[in-house]
């Protein structure tokens, strides 16, 4: 899931990141209000973060255009002010929830998880024949067998069962995942694939995860106007 975090107190912002791309997230930092709003035509966002103290803007007033272009995603305010009125005018806005700085990252993370599920902007489970991924919890389980993950690890898994049958290119999960261009210098993608195939195919007599030749790879069945994909392995 993709989280868009709009915090200009960059020794925040790095904790803050650093901390939900430690769950698993993937997150965007916006430093400014226009920066946010140019993001949110941009990209689709399954979460947004908002300080209401921006360089630009404030914050009420991004998340009032944000609203005003019919967005749907859940809007957190992440902010200093702590008056009871600034939480009830941020609630009025469009805001989903108001948490104030200082806050404990375990809180934070709880809220998030707590939207991600109110909002239901995706799935909360993902199904690829027996393998099920729960994308709120963060729990990956094949055959009724819990398996473990690491954050990229699930990150990957949960890219690929959300485009079931549908080759993706190295280049693009390294950008979904990680967040940054594909050089094509680097083995990542296939290093981590060998370790998600370690746990969940090589147990199985079925495997799920495909290469796909000259592309990359895929999870599922090839869908009829996909490229041909090779025997998994």
């Amino acid at each position: 899931m993709r989280i868009l975090l709009v915090e200009d107190e960059k020794r925040i912002a790095d904790f803050v990141a650093r901390g939900l791309e430690g769950s698993g997230y993937s997150v965007d930092v916006a430093e400014s209000g226009e920066q946010a709003l140019a993001k949110v035509s941009e990209a689709a966002y399954d979460l947004i973060i908002l300080d209401l103290m921006l360089p630009d803007l404030d914050g009420l007033v991004v998340l009032e255009k944000i609203r005003n272009r019919k967005a749907t995603q859940p809007v957190l305010i992440l902010s200093a002010r702590a008056s009871l009125d600034d939480r009830v005018k941020g609630l009025d806005v469009g805001a989903d929830d108001y948490l104030v700085k200082p806050f404990a990252f375990v809180e934070l993370l709880a809220r998030v998880r707590a939207l991600l599920r109110r909002g239901q902007a995706l799935p909360e489970r993902l199904q690829v024949e027996d393998l099920s991924l729960d994308c709120i919890r963060r729990k990956v389980s094949r055959g009724g067998v819990n398996i473990e993950l690491a954050p990229k690890e699930f990150s990957i898994l949960e890219y690929l069962m959300r485009n079931k049958g549908r080759a993706l290119s190295r280049s693009m999960i390294v950008e979904h995942v990680w967040e940054m261009d594909y050089t094509g210098l680097t083995n990542i993608v296939d290093v981590y694939i060998r370790h998600l195939r370690g746990k969940i195919d090589d147990p199985w007599p079925d495997k799920l995860i495909r290469t796909v030749r000259g592309i990359g790879y895929m999870v599922g069945a090839p869908q009829e106007a996909g490229a041909a994909a090779s025997p998994p392995r």
